[in-house]
């Protein structure tokens, strides 16, 4: 089953990286965070991978096609321009690259997509957020209930601390807790190859007409994740993703 990732925005809320390089590209541990996403998903055995890209194209195509020199140590002659990989651990990953329009929303990136993918069933995330998201379980509930899509839905730990409060007194705070209500789209979708029937021909995001299209039909469905997730939209999101890494075995990883 494909895995296709979109990697093609601009990335403005993390401008203190993305002038040079795409938010996909931005590193945790020394390794994009796309790589992060990879990585999880390989470890559930799926490891046929679509990358759309747009801004920044290049940057995430040259890291691919330079993977094992990137990552592997190697002995190059440079008379005749031979390669003897040391060590090389590259990942048995297919990853195809598709540049699908610099200005493209994230709906019309999927639709773009569609010729490759074809007939078959496939899961969706964004180049940007990695969480400890069991697979299986995620697609066992699509096989089960028939739908076109499953969303992931999360409830991201909230920015600041929590009052409750009585006649003026606090009667708790809480740091940084995880939401009580108000479950978002935390990405990790499976979806049907008859899901393209709800994206227009129009320049579109995917979080729009199409998603509300497949609401109006009955044909979305909500995988509720109460694990570990996190985007990584802003510095501060990155900081703390490489304070995660730092402090031993990555939530994302484990």
């Amino acid at each position: 089953m494909k895995v296709v990732i979109l990697a093609g925005g601009f990335g403005t809320r993390l401008a203190e990286y993305t002038d040079s390089i795409p938010k996909p590209m931005v590193t945790v541990g020394g390794k994009p965070i796309i790589w992060h996403i990879m990585q999880h998903y390989a470890k559930f055995g799926h490891t046929d991978f679509v990358v759309a890209l747009g801004y920044k194209a290049e940057v995430i195509r040259e890291y691919f096609l330079n993977f094992n020199s990137l990552n592997s140590d190697f002995t190059v002659d440079l008379a005749t321009g031979s390669v003897q990989w040391i060590g090389s651990s590259a990942p048995n990953w297919k990853v195809t690259l598709v540049d699908t329009g610099l200005e493209s929303l994230t709906g019309t990136r999927l639709r773009r997509l569609a010729p490759i993918l074809g007939h078959e069933r496939f899961m969706l995330t964004y180049g940007d957020g990695v969480s400890n998201v069991d697979i299986h379980e995620l697609l066992k509930f699509h096989e089960g209930h028939g739908r076109k899509v499953t969303m992931t839905a999360v409830r991201p730990a909230a920015r600041f601390g929590e009052l409750e409060i009585s006649a003026g007194g606090v009667k708790s705070f809480q740091e940084k807790p995880q939401l009580h209500s108000g479950w978002i789209n935390g990405g990790f979708f499976v979806m049907e190859p008859s899901f393209f029937d709800f994206i227009p021909e129009n320049n579109v995001m995917l979080e729009r007409e199409p998603f509300n299209n497949a609401t109006a039909d009955q044909e979305l469905m909500a995988f509720e994740h109460l694990g570990f997730w996190q985007c990584m939209d802003t510095k501060r999101d990155a900081d703390n993703l490489q304070a995660l890494w730092d402090s031993g075995v990555p939530p994302w990883l484990e």
